[in-house]
């Protein structure tokens, strides 16, 4: 049709279609919350969630990233979001995280949350908010 652009990316939660060098290189160089990571702990987090990629389809290059860290169950945890430099601007990281979302809402996870120090607009187009009530959260920090 014209006037309707065409799809440009395609969103997927197969593991063996993830880049793991391209994922690490994105966030150990270039990511301010995994600047640093190690290559190891990049496979274990990887090995250890439920991933999407965004790729380009007229390369099959991945040109995003989100991981989630979830029992599936009962809660959810969003990290590691991560659009290609050449890629933003697009809503591609929007994508992402609707991915994830929509992934998951079928499951009964009943909290999703994440932490952001600058994208909370992407975020909130998903349908995310500031906790209710931050004063019942605590965290432990082992670094």
């Amino acid at each position: 049709m014209t006037g309707i652009p065409q799809e440009r990316y395609e969103i997927s939660s197969d593991p063996a279609r993830l880049d793991a060098a391209r994922i690490h290189t994105w966030l150990s160089g270039d990511s301010y919350w995994a600047r640093g990571r190690t290559r190891e702990h990049q496979d274990r987090a990887i090995a250890g969630s439920l991933n999407f990629g965004a790729y380009d389809l007229a390369t099959g290059e991945q040109s995003g990233y989100a991981r989630v860290v979830t029992d599936l169950a009962t809660f959810a945890w969003l990290c590691d979001v991560y659009v290609d430099r050449t890629a933003r601007g697009q809503g591609l990281g929007g994508r992402l995280v609707a991915a994830a979302r929509d992934h998951l809402a079928p499951t009964g996870v009943r909290r999703f949350l994440l932490g952001t120090a600058d994208a909370h607009g992407v975020y909130e187009k998903a349908g995310f908010r500031a906790l209710d009530n931050p004063d019942q959260w605590m965290c432990l920090r082992f670094a």
